[in-house]
């Protein structure tokens, strides 16, 4: 169910796989009347969120949130939310309703509540989601040796979502469960970079999946995965 793409370059890769979200969403539309998309924050998805923001498509249909976030303000420097606003959600994108994952709440345990009803705007099966992965295994915020993680990654779980306390990343997070994330058709993994290289054959490989959480996404049968990796 793991299909690994490598490309020359950041923006073929971009290319590639904004052409492959569209087609996901459009037909999405086509299908039910919505598109949904769930996207990671961080450096790496930028120059895709620029390009996929100017794609023709009917984005007034389609729903984006997020697969984590960091528990800051959405003006916070460290906020998912803050990169999804200004590189995706605006041209053609700007249209697109958004879910972001901080409330009103105190912490993203207190606030989980809240979220889980937000979150019930996403039809049954997303079309698209977008991952990293960091050099510690995790993906989303499914972190190794969090107290969450069990719970987290457990694929029979009910919830869509949870609250998080990463070991040693900084700021508490809201993590979409495993549950929510392969109730999706595809999963895109998005690296860059030749650091993730090694990390990634480990992911592959043997190992519990508590020491590489994203391992969760690569050993599951449910949904497929794609690997888009750049140097």
């Amino acid at each position: 169910m793991v299909n690994q793409h490598s490309f020359e370059s950041r923006e073929a890769l971009e290319i590639a796989l904004a052409d492959q979200i569209v087609s996901l969403l459009k037909s999405g539309i086509a299908a039910r009347g919505k598109g949904a998309l769930v996207v990671s924050g961080g450096r790496t998805p930028a120059g895709l969120f620029q390009r996929l923001s100017t794609q023709s498509l009917d984005w007034s249909k389609v729903v984006v949130t997020l697969a984590d976030e960091r528990w800051v303000p959405a003006d916070h420097e460290d906020s998912n939310a803050r990169s999804v606003q200004t590189h995706l959600l605006q041209n053609a994108a700007s249209a697109a309703l958004f879910i972001p994952h901080v409330n009103g709440a105190e912490s993203p345990h207190l606030g989980q509540a809240d979220l889980e009803l937000a979150l019930a705007v996403l039809p049954d099966q997303v079309d698209a989601v977008i991952l990293g992965m960091g050099e510690d295994g995790h993906t989303a915020s499914f972190f190794p040796n969090a107290p969450e993680l069990s719970v987290a990654i457990d694929a029979q779980g009910s919830q869509a979502c949870m609250g998080v306390t990463p070991p040693a990343a900084p700021h508490l997070r809201m993590t979409l469960s495993l549950t929510r994330l392969l109730a999706s058709r595809q999963i895109f993994i998005h690296l860059c970079g030749e650091g993730k290289t090694p990390v990634l054959t480990e992911a592959l490989g043997e190992g519990a999946t508590e020491d590489m959480p994203i391992r969760a996404v690569l050993r599951q049968d449910a949904t497929p995965v794609d690997i888009y990796w750049a140097p």
